[in-house]
């Protein structure tokens, strides 16, 4: 007894004693740490109420408790910032895959030009052995349905992407790991060849926003008309076909169909890139040869160079350890997302705002959407992707940050742009005088998706070229509308006045300051000036002469 009374004592003195350090401990514990407390249900009120912990717990209560449909706000510094916080306290995320991403959106451009400029019969030396190079294609030959046949024009082929792209393969070997497995599933549901996910390499260098000079787009570089045929949705607000997912089935259930033609992979691909027609031609040119290499030399220079460039692809990804070539290893296979439909239209500004995730790793993730804008239309679904953890705060708070947007966007002075569907493309024929800016002005687009749409690499028209556009807005040239506008163009010119002799110091604007009531525009539209030089002693018309 007598000793049990001395141990409560000293228990006592212990406790009296190691207070004031264990509550020092307490306040020393980071706010990031602070989710340790949480999963141990360690009630608020047991901690001194001013310390961070008591704080943090307080923050997150608040937040986890929303019902007025309001977003909690904290100061940083002199500025406020959204504070959206999961049921669960959020854990910093690996943002490596977003920069892997984001660096190879470059790369498509490069692969383009190795493909279609490809010399197959350029002999290039380095260290490979011939007979080792024949036995490993064996080898490849036995596991894959492709015909993979030893031959002088594939080893060149291997040989230069061993010397000249071998940074660019890496590359590849390293975003390959976020992309193989959403292809892989696909291609193993449609009873496709795996090694098939080596044609997006060849098509787009993995980059879903990639687009070539004749309007292809995405991972696997649609057209816009075989884009339709495979249900992918083409508005101004978006493009499915740089949808990873939706793109990737299109292409599965498209290389079936080819293959359910041909009855051969290696025709199938050849088709891909250059259409069934362009194949059917080679073979008959050929004298009926159904081996892609026995047809090669018939087919479009691209495609010539398509199929050896796929295989010399697969080559080089089964025997990359072989060759020294070391991707980044990254320990998720796959970047942790997850998605979910919107109930609102939204903007990537407003969720990056809202629940931390930058813009540009927004645009790497939902590639589809051109304008960074998600649209909310009635029967369809569009999708939002997210880090999984990011995602967590998106549902915890989803009624107060629609709530939110629809206040924002009630506030906004512009309106965002009108949706305008695919089908309701026009195509323009280019006319004397036309220039890319005055075309865009007209249909409320832009002069950047004008070239974007058209694959064009400069500002330069021809006149009766002919240019798909998705106005925005229509366009009516009215006989009366005319009439009207050029009466009013001609009021300030002089009686009798009809042209303007360009002299040294003149400008459009000058010489439009001269003749009030007619504009740049209308001298550039009635004289066919593209630009904004003018040559001395060049008349200028001052009306439209013809009406």
């Amino acid at each position: 007894m007598a000793l049990s009374k001395y141990l409560y004592i000293s228990l006592i003195l212990v406790l009296v004693f190691a207070y004031p350090a264990l509550a020092q401990e307490v306040k020393k514990i980071p706010l990031e740490e602070t989710n340790v407390l949480e999963a141990k249900n360690i009630p608020s009120d047991t901690l001194a109420t001013d310390t961070p912990v008591a704080k943090q717990m307080k923050l997150l209560e608040s937040s986890n408790a929303i019902n007025d449909n309001s977003l909690p706000i904290v100061e940083v510094g002199n500025k406020k910032a959204y504070d959206l916080k999961d049921m669960q306290a959020a854990a910093e995320y690996d943002i490596l895959w977003m920069k892997e991403l984001y660096k190879n959106a470059s790369l498509y451009d490069e692969m383009y030009r190795e493909v279609t400029n490809l010399d197959i019969d350029t002999i290039v030396d380095n260290t490979i052995n011939t007979d080792t190079l024949k036995m490993r294609l064996e080898r490849l030959n036995q596991k894959t349905p492709f015909n993979i046949a030893y031959n002088p024009s594939l080893e060149n082929v291997i040989k230069s992407f061993l010397v000249r792209k071998r940074s660019l393969m890496e590359r590849m070997l390293t975003a390959s790991q976020f992309y193989f497995p959403l292809f892989e599933e696909h291609l193993d549901n449609y009873d496709i060849p795996l090694e098939m996910k080596y044609l997006a390499i060849v098509e787009s260098a993995l980059n879903p926003r990639a687009r070539s000079r004749v309007g292809a787009k995405g991972l696997w570089q649609f057209m816009y008309a075989t884009g339709k045929m495979y249900k992918l949705d083409v508005s101004s607000y978006v493009d499915e076909r740089s949808d990873p997912i939706k793109s990737t089935e299109a292409a599965c259930k498209y290389l079936s169909k080819l293959y359910e033609i041909f009855n051969d992979w290696d025709l199938a691909l050849a088709a891909y890139n250059s259409g069934p027609g362009n194949v059917n031609k080679a073979i008959r040119r050929s004298g009926g040869y159904k081996n892609y290499w026995n047809i090669r030399r018939n087919l479009p220079r691209e495609t010539a160079g398509y199929v050896p460039a796929f295989l010399a692809t697969m080559y080089l990804f089964e025997y990359a350890e072989e060759h020294g070539i070391k991707g980044r290893k990254i320990d998720r296979a796959y970047f942790e997302t997850d998605t979910i439909h919107v109930k609102s239209l939204i903007t990537f500004d407003q969720i990056s705002e809202l629940v931390g995730v930058g813009v540009e790793e927004l645009k790497v993730l939902n590639p589809s959407y051109k304008l960074n804008i998600i649209p909310y239309i009635k029967g369809k679904n569009y999708s939002l992707r997210l880090p999984k953890l990011a995602m967590g705060k998106f549902v915890a708070n989803e009624e107060a940050i629609y709530a939110h947007v629809k206040e924002q966007l009630k506030s906004k002075e512009s309106p965002l742009p009108q949706l305008v569907k695919a089908n309701n493309r026009i195509r323009y024929k280019v006319r004397s005088g036309d220039y890319l800016g005055k075309i865009a002005e007209r249909y409320g687009v832009g002069v950047s998706q004008i070239k974007r749409w058209n694959g064009l690499r400069s500002n330069n028209l021809r006149i009766g070229q002919r240019l798909t556009i998705y106005p925005r807005r229509p366009y009516v040239a009215s006989k009366a509308s005319k009439t009207s506008s050029n009466a009013t163009a001609n009021k300030g010119v002089v009686a009798g006045l009809k042209v303007h002799t360009v002299k040294s110091g003149d400008s459009l604007w000058t010489i439009s300051k001269k003749y009030p009531g007619i504009s740049i525009e209308n001298l550039r539209e009635w004289n066919g000036i593209s630009g904004n030089n003018l040559k001395q002693g060049t008349k200028l018309k001052l009306c439209d002469c013809s009406s």
